[in-house]
């Protein structure tokens, strides 16, 4: 996850990262990060030092234009949470952000009809979604009872993807998870 620490020491996770997603590709340009970096399950990070970033994308225009394409999509994904937070009702917005890392997830294969891994805790869920835990809660709740969407042991399913996706009015076009042609077309 990306997030960052307020004065008062208040979290705000503002992305998810899921296998294969880079985590700070401007940090090769920037130096220094602006947010923090932070693991909610077990996994490998494979660490790529700056030069050869640089050097890659300066001798493979192909690569830089990929790399600039997962910038572009980590840009309008920021844009559809702030719409998330600022328009959209608790229940909306967990639900839109279901939706969406069922898509990203689904796209590297790591979906089973509509089950998923999902290591949140509801303190981390709040702080995603700029609500309390007991709103978080309460709105995990009417999903429930709706039948949208069933939490158990870090799992969640979606018995019917289309019907969350309705309710939550999820439209992944912002992912842009079927843009290979763009890249191989410049290559």
């Amino acid at each position: 996850m990306r997030y960052k620490i307020t004065f008062d020491g208040r979290r705000h996770i503002f992305a998810y990262l899921i296998p294969g997603d880079f985590c700070d590709l401007h940090v090769a340009l920037l130096k220094k990060m602006d947010h923090s970096i932070g693991t909610l399950s077990p996994c490998r990070v494979a660490y790529l030092p700056p030069a050869t970033i640089l050097e890659l994308t300066e001798r493979r225009p192909s690569l830089a234009r990929a790399l600039w394409m997962c910038s572009l999509v980590d840009e309008a994904t920021l844009r559809e949470w702030l719409v998330n937070l600022g328009q959209r009702s608790a229940p909306h917005r967990i639900s839109h952000l279901f939706c969406e890392l069922h898509e990203r997830m689904k796209a590297v294969g790591l979906t089973d009809d509509g089950s998923f891994e999902l290591p949140l805790t509801q303190a981390e869920l709040s702080d995603t979604m700029g609500l309390s835990i007991v709103h978080a809660n309460r709105s995990l709740k009417e999903l429930r009872e709706a039948g949208l969407v069933t939490l158990k042991n870090e799992r969640i399913v979606i018995p019917n993807v289309r019907r969350l996706s309705e309710y939550s009015d999820f439209d992944p076009s912002y992912l842009h998870l079927r843009w290979p042609h763009l890249v191989r077309a410049t290559v």
